[in-house]
């Protein structure tokens, strides 16, 4: 007689990632498949993630998006679905408010029904650029179509949800799980792995952050039941792309003579109020208030960095996460 074997019902949290193939969304599903129950969607190509279910979904057919949280009724779902190449954006309007307002007020309209919490994934790029701090209370001043498709979906959520949390991030880098769709961090990888010189943007300055960072705030955000807040996430400092990729080689001691510095076309959006514009760019978002919220204190560059390469390599002593007292933590 065959021994029976009892299965154990997976308590779990369950996490659902729309966009899983995604940057982020492939960066997340890695982070939180330890702690939480993991389910993911994509659009047309999937590419499997090892111990994590996924399955077709198109976030623009309200159907699918009810069955997908009808059938795994999840606490969390992360909208990592969208256009976020400045210039694909300009170039396809209606594609960006599409897949980055669009998809998401379906999900809003949705996730209620299941008593889900919505994460949202903004950016910097609300803002016009100019040499400031800017903070969450700041309104959306937007020059890129990009921008607008996110400022509309952080005002809709903002105005019809009860159960959400929006990050507007600074410039997250690191690596993701499509060939095809290659991060400017692990094309600057590529080059300087072929010898191959490059130009890099000196002209826009913003934050760069180690796509871990935003696992570990989400995760802490999640466990302190941390909802309805939008929350800026940044490093402490700002680097245009030619200082950030300077850095890169020196942290994981390559030549730098490959680092060519340049400017790049910076997509403005049809109709934008540009008078004021200046030629350098400033996206420098404010993260004090997360800061307080969480007892954290946000990362320099050189210190996400550093994290950067103990995580991908692991031969150098970094700045490590430390407890301070109470549940303060320093990254």
């Amino acid at each position: 007689m065959a021994n029976d074997v009892a299965v154990l019902p997976d308590k779990r949290k369950t996490v659902l990632i729309l966009g899983i193939n995604s940057f982020i969304g492939s960066n997340l599903a890695e982070f939180f498949r330890k702690d939480y129950r993991v389910v993911g969607t994509y659009h047309r190509k999937n590419i499997p993630l090892p111990g994590i279910l996924t399955l077709p979904c198109d976030v623009l057919v309200k159907e699918e998006v009810q069955l997908v949280l009808y059938a795994f009724r999840p606490e969390f779902v992360l909208y990592c679905v969208g256009l976020t190449s400045l210039k694909d954006c300009t170039d396809m309007p209606n594609g960006s408010d599409a897949l980055n307002s669009a998809g998401l007020f379906n999900v809003a309209e949705l996730a209620p029904r299941y008593g889900a919490r919505i994460v949202y994934f903004s950016s910097q790029y609300v803002f016009a650029g100019n040499n400031k701090n800017y903070n969450e209370m700041d309104n959306p001043d937007v020059i890129t179509q990009y921008g607008k498709a996110q400022a509309s979906s952080e005002f809709y959520l903002q105005k019809s949800s009860l159960n959400y949390l929006i990050f507007r991030c600074c410039k997250l880098y690191g690596r993701g799980v499509t060939p095809l769709r290659s991060s400017f961090f692990e094309k600057m990888q590529e080059n300087l792995k072929d010898n191959k010189g490059e130009i890099y943007d000196d002209f826009v300055h913003q934050g760069f952050l180690d796509i871990y960072y935003l696992g570990m705030i989400l995760k802490m955000c999640i466990d302190k039941n941390v909802s309805n807040r939008l929350i800026h996430l940044s490093t402490q400092d700002t680097m245009t792309h030619y200082e950030f990729a300077k850095l890169y080689c020196e942290t994981f001691n390559e030549s730098d003579g490959l680092i060519n510095k340049g400017k790049w076309l910076f997509p403005i959006a049809k109709g934008a109020n540009i008078e004021k514009l200046e030629e350098h760019l400033y996206f420098k978002l404010d993260v004090l208030n997360v800061e307080g919220l969480l007892k954290i204190k946000m990362p320099t560059i050189n210190e996400s960095m550093e994290f950067t390469f103990k995580r991908f390599n692991g031969t150098k002593e970094i700045h490590k996460a430390v407890k301070n007292k109470g549940e303060g933590i320093s990254f």
